[in-house]
């Protein structure tokens, strides 16, 4: 079985202004995507939504090899890694198929496998 991550990108501004109800719609949709990963005969294994990006912090290795932390975001960008899934699965194209629940005429998942380094690629 492969392990696939299925990234979850949003513009935070956008999901700020969101009503309670646009939210409570957004949320259903990923219980129905857990409930057909599962009916499907997908596992998910993890996953979280993340908190805001400019809440997170950058760690790099400054000149002298000690760690330089600065605030976040890690890149500017209108659209941020808002949460994600890890899914155990055989069928990558039934996977692909279920990740549609999850995505928007405007705003897609991204769907990667990891690498298996015990010998191979998932």
């Amino acid at each position: 079985m492969s392990e696939y991550v299925v990234l979850l990108p949003g513009n935070e501004t956008t999901w700020q202004a969101t009503s309670q109800e646009e939210r409570a719609a957004v949320y259903a949709r990923h219980i129905a995507f857990s409930e057909a990963l599962a009916a499907r005969g997908h596992t998910v294994t993890g996953g979280a939504e993340l908190t805001l990006a400019r809440a997170g912090k950058v760690v790099r290795r400054g000149p002298d090899g000690a760690a330089v932390v600065t605030d976040g975001p890690y890149a500017e960008s209108a659209e941020q890694l808002s949460g994600f899934y890890s899914v155990q699965s055989e069928d990558l194209d039934d996977l692909l198929q279920v990740c549609a629940i999850l995505a928007g005429a405007d705003d897609g998942v991204e769907v990667r496998g990891t690498v298996d380094h015990s010998g191979g690629a998932a």
